[in-house]
């Protein structure tokens, strides 16, 4: 069996069981990263499984990553949110990184949104702004589509010119609009992690053209994309990169960060559900 053919194996005994443990169908699939895993409390009639139950799934071990799957009503849709992510830096191969929008899209999700917290590359950003990422860089080194392809998920050399839907673009640029929130656009740069970039690593990221730094999301656009599911992300910026500010990084303003921006995040997802689903 090759390795893309065990991927199909793998999402078809995760997908049948959570179909064995609820009857909700999810039309959107969300992607909570580092400390806002609890947009997920808005769900009604929600049903909780932890990843660690699910069949041929990779686990999540990073603080602020709850590791769960949970499915349930938002905004008068059914929707499935993963609380929490793999990472590179954790141990999973290439593939597991896009497992999970891979058993979103497997469960019915036709439109995800992706969240993550990320370090400001670009000075004009500050901790607590939201960005709508409107493309980006893959420097980790990795891709979920690596090894031989299973023309089941998705062609061999798929397209990336728009790896981030523009109409679903427009949906969030218009529930800020709506909420009053600002929204701010910009190119995200993935890297390998877990240590953060040195002040060299930065200025060379800005230089490319990165307004923001993380080490996740872009993994998983590419498996979804690879199966011809639209993609919208969200960065929160929880702080400067080095060698913009004052102080050593460390994780705990990034969950700190993401529970100050938990209101204006959870009404834009909810926004966001509403409209793609009218």
């Amino acid at each position: 069996m090759t390795r893309k053919a065990e991927v199909h194996t793998r999402l078809a005994y995760a997908a049948a069981w959570v179909h064995g443990r609820t009857d909700l169908r999810p039309a959107v699939g969300l992607v909570l990263g580092s400390g806002l895993a609890a947009v997920a409390d808005r769900l009604e009639q929600a049903v909780a499984i932890p990843y660690a139950e699910i069949p041929e799934f990779p686990l999540a071990s990073v603080e602020g990553h709850p590791g769960r799957l949970v499915l349930g009503r938002l905004g008068g849709a059914v929707v499935a949110a993963l609380q929490g992510r793999e990472h590179g830096y954790e141990g999973h191969p290439p593939e597991d990184l896009g497992m999970g929008v891979r058993l979103l899209a497997r469960l019915g999700a036709r439109v995800l949104l992706l969240t993550n917290a990320a370090g400001a590359v670009n000075p004009a950003l500050a901790p607590g702004d939201l960005v709508r990422i409107v493309d980006h860089l893959n420097l980790s080194g990795a891709n979920p589509l690596t090894g031989p392809n299973d023309g089941r998920l998705g062609p061999r050399f798929p397209d990336m010119s728009e790896p981030y839907d523009r109409r679903l673009g427009e949906v969030l640029e218009e529930c800020a609009l709506t909420h009053g929130i600002p929204l701010q656009t910009g190119v995200y740069a993935c890297v390998a992690g877990p240590s953060y970039e040195t002040p060299a690593e930065v200025r060379m990221l800005r230089t490319l053209g990165a307004d923001l730094v993380g080490m996740s999301t872009v993994p998983e656009v590419i498996a979804a994309r690879h199966m011809g599911v639209p993609v919208a992300a969200l960065s929160l910026v929880a702080n400067l990169a080095a060698g913009l500010g004052a102080r050593p990084l460390g994780h705990a303003e990034v969950l700190a960060a993401g529970e100050g921006a938990r209101e204006r995040v959870s009404k834009l997802v909810e926004c966001f559900v509403s409209a793609v689903e009218r």
